[in-house]
């Protein structure tokens, strides 16, 4: 098994605390409500929201793929950092095991906030994944941070 990762940080001006409570705590209702075209809805399989919890994600009609099962690897809401890795679904296309992702939200001197995430691809062996693909999930996460903080803006 091979492991890719990339890194990506996102600026806002939306504070950190706030941007961890909407990204992390609050995104199973709050995307399916901002981007139902992204994720249509998030259902908990297993867990109270926590470390070990495993949610079944049903993406939305603008998505390729149909769900994926996501397990919650690490928690911690005073340093607002979260762990979490993909680990069943269509959107894995049979040539990854797993993708872990680590998001940590820090705050800046000017009131808001940097978005920091880590992504892992844990592919099969003899898999590669082109820079292409790695471009896009970049691009649909940056999307979705930016959608999340557009709807704080609006909604303040």
């Amino acid at each position: 098994m091979g492991a890719i990762t990339y890194d990506m940080e996102i600026p806002s001006s939306v504070p950190a605390a706030k941007m961890f409570k909407a990204l992390v705590l609050d995104a199973d209702t709050l995307i399916p409500k901002i981007m139902p075209q992204a994720v249509k809805n998030v259902e908990i399989l297993e867990g109270d929201g926590g470390v070990g919890t495993v949610k079944l994600i049903h993406f939305g009609e603008g998505s390729q793929f149909k769900s994926v099962k996501h397990h919650i690897d690490a928690l911690d809401i005073e340093n607002l950092t979260h762990s979490y890795s993909i680990i069943e679904g269509d959107a894995l296309m049979g040539v990854i095991e797993s993708v872990t992702y680590h998001v940590k939200i820090v705050p800046t001197e000017d009131g808001g906030c940097i978005c920091k995430n880590r992504s892992i691809y844990h592919t099969k062996d003899g898999v590669e994944i082109s820079e292409e693909k790695i471009k896009e999930g970049k691009e649909k996460a940056a999307a979705m941070f930016k959608a999340i903080e557009a709807y704080l803006h609006a909604n303040a």
